[in-house]
């Protein structure tokens, strides 16, 4: 029996996609155009702002506020990809907050409802059957059901504890069908709500910070510049005594661009980079080879405290006169216990 011919002896021919052609009815978008659309957009929000009933939303805050149980958001197609975010935002408050699929609520998932719970159905039409046959089954379980819809008299309104009326003067689609104004509004409503929550439980940057831990937003609230900082072993450090040329592979082979000048006791005396090394040898040349780090270092380089925000450090290296790459680290004691750089920021995602 022959052997199998290896891939290397298979030649393969993929031919290009053919090339689509253009749509004969297709018009080009011009800067004219594009703007007239977003100041449509912005005349239709303006109509929401304008024609919101404050006592509705206040009344629907309050609601959410005082829940003892969990806040679930439900919705439909795009209202229901809005409902999910809000729900998020919420979670990220710290509110103890859900999605719930009104198909998967149907079967099964209703299950997670409890009396002292708030559900909140995003509808922009109010007649949405999914959520209208998920309201039963909610009320048996004892959920105060909220409405939060846009067109009057809708069904959905009428058989929940409470509607709030989102005004819509018309959705941006020429077709008035596409639901892109009225998903924005209901955006802007619920996280407009939830930041209103976010006040009146009087949430800490600090609070907000543990919720956010991996990213940016919870790193430069909570990562310290003793969390971050390069010490001890990692340290490029040197005596002024010592000649610079004796120090190159110090200079080099920290990655801090630089070197840190200590004294006996380990207190920074000053710093001499390696553009001061470059600045050394242009002026200095062969009499380099004979000049001490002390001689050329910059005896009043900016610091930073361990106990610092990192963030803050980061501030101080971008302050003028010049920005800097590095900030050594001292003590309560004036003593050198780490270096913070620019990259070390980068690299913890700060």
């Amino acid at each position: 029996m022959g052997s199998l011919p290896q891939s290397s002896d298979i030649a393969l021919s993929v031919s290009p996609p053919p090339e689509k052609s253009p749509n004969p009815n297709q018009s080009p978008i011009d800067e004219s155009a594009l703007l007239n659309l977003f100041k449509s957009q912005q005349n239709h929000l303006n109509f929401f702002f304008h024609n919101l009933d404050l006592s509705q939303t206040l009344k629907f805050a309050v609601t959410l506020l005082n829940s003892t149980g969990t806040i679930f958001f439900s919705g439909v197609g795009k209202s229901g990809f809005v409902a999910n975010k809000i729900s998020q935002t919420l979670v990220s408050l710290g509110i103890r907050s859900a999605f719930l699929s009104p198909l998967d609520a149907l079967h099964g998932d209703i299950g997670i409802l409890n009396s002292g719970d708030v559900l909140v159905l995003f509808s922009k039409s109010g007649n949405t059957e999914e959520l209208l046959r998920l309201v039963p089954c909610a009320r048996a379980k004892g959920a105060c059901l909220i409405a939060v819809t846009s067109v009057e008299g809708n069904v959905l309104a009428g058989v929940c504890d409470m509607n709030v009326h989102l005004p819509l003067e018309r959705e941006l689609c020429p077709f008035d069908l596409a639901p892109v104004t009225s998903t924005a509004i209901q955006m802007v409503f619920g996280d407009t709500v939830a930041i209103a929550l976010m006040g009146a439980r009087n949430l800490t940057k600090e609070e907000y910070a543990t919720n956010h831990p991996a990213g940016r937003i919870g790193k430069s609230l909570i990562f310290k510049v003793k969390d971050v900082m390069k010490k001890q072993n990692e340290l490029p450090v040197c005596k002024k005594e010592d000649l610079i040329m004796d120090q190159l592979v110090e200079l080099t082979s920290k990655g801090c661009g630089c070197l840190l000048v200590i004294d006996e006791e380990h207190h920074l005396i000053g710093t001499f980079t390696d553009g001061d090394l470059r600045r050394t040898l242009k002026a200095s040349g062969e009499a380099i080879f004979k000049l001490t780090v002390g001689q050329m270092c910059n005896r009043n380089p900016r610091t930073i405290d361990p106990e610092a925000m990192a963030v803050d450090a980061m501030k101080k290296m971008e302050a003028p006169p010049s920005p800097v790459q590095f900030l050594p680290v001292i003590n309560q004691q004036a003593m050198l216990i780490g270096i913070i750089t620019l990259h070390g920021l980068v690299s913890a995602g700060l």
